[in-house]
């Protein structure tokens, strides 16, 4: 039997709220990320197209873990939708394959916005990650196949105006997971019978993280490399090979429990911890502790310890974090 081979990188986890330019992909994202802090492990809590910026929270270690809570959080983007073109993608990067000299007033496109409101049926955009027969339907489209995207279910809270002109409008959304905010624009333009396009897309927010929680690439290039490469004087990547002190960088890290706020809390002493960190079930003590959950987050002196359920007020561990 071979030998495992020893993980490459440090044990360090949090979430890093990246604030994603335009044209970084998001595999080339979470990259970046995980070599500038060195990380073992890093995965991103849902994909931000290249031509559009935002908010791209990236987990490391132990919080990978946590990303389906994250996946799963409502999310805000602010978006453009130029009016009088459709695009092959449905944004800015494919070749026009409609237009219209029609251009929707105001009070038209406001009086559209119900329809887009709540639960709703979406079609994904032909350019998308969803699979069809096992293939992506971008790879798909890419090769020139016109592919049949069934319709699904999504959730809208709410979809605003924030500023319309002549030949475009700017709108902020609130969405469930898998809304593509490429098919809004596509639909409306439709529906207002002068066609439409994302010509400017912005993620403002991912539930429970905030832009209060952004940062971006250069800011965390300066966290590490600042002192470096002042001293080297001229920026170049040899001061990748100096002793670094990765104290600054780590501090721009979100805590690994902030993406737990949605469940059920529960504060446990040290003994409880490493009963639980064994695998095994403890009984949840004090006044208001709950007697029964789905889901609760156990945490020891603010520390994350496991994610399980309560069942009869006994706290029984489903996935447990390193100490």
């Amino acid at each position: 039997m071979g030998r495992r081979g020893k993980k490459k990188g440090r044990p360090i986890s949090g979430w890093v709220v990246l604030d994603k330019p335009v044209g970084m992909g998001s595999t080339e994202a979470v990259s970046k990320i995980k070599w500038l802090f060195q990380a073992e492990k890093a995965g991103h809590a849902g994909t931000l197209d290249p031509l559009a910026s935002g908010m791209l929270p990236i987990a490391l270690g132990e919080a990978t873990k946590t990303v389906p809570y994250v996946q799963d959080g409502a999310k805000i983007y602010r978006f453009t939708v130029a009016w009088g073109e459709e695009r092959s993608t449905d944004d800015l990067e494919g070749p026009v394959t409609n237009s219209s000299d029609k251009r929707p007033a105001e009070v038209d496109v406001r009086a559209l916005l119900p329809k887009y409101t709540g639960v709703i049926m979406q079609t994904p955009p032909q350019f998308s990650a969803i699979k069809i027969s096992g293939e992506r339907a971008y790879d798909l489209a890419r090769g020139g196949e016109t592919v049949d995207i069934p319709a699904r279910e999504i959730e809208i809270g709410r979809l605003d105006i924030v500023e319309h002109a002549a030949d475009h409008t700017i709108f902020e959304v609130e969405c469930g997971k898998g809304t593509y905010v490429r098919s809004l624009a596509r639909d409306m333009g439709r529906d207002l019978g002068c066609f439409g396009h994302i010509a400017e897309l912005r993620r403002v927010e991912v539930e429970p993280f905030t832009p209060e929680d952004f940062v971006t690439v250069a800011e965390l290039e300066a966290a590490r490399f600042g002192e470096q490469r002042e001293a080297d004087g001229d920026g170049d990547a040899d001061v990748v090979d100096a002793p670094i002190d990765f104290g600054a960088i780590d501090a721009l890290l979100v805590d690994t429990a902030a993406a737990l706020d949605c469940l059920a809390q529960i504060a446990i002493s040290d003994d409880a911890a490493t009963k639980i960190r064994l695998g095994n079930p403890v009984i949840i003590r004090g006044r208001d502790a709950p007697v029964e959950a789905e889901e609760a987050c156990a945490t020891a002196r603010g520390k994350l310890v496991a994610i399980g359920a309560i069942e009869q007020g006994m706290f029984k561990p489903k996935r447990v974090f390193a100490g």
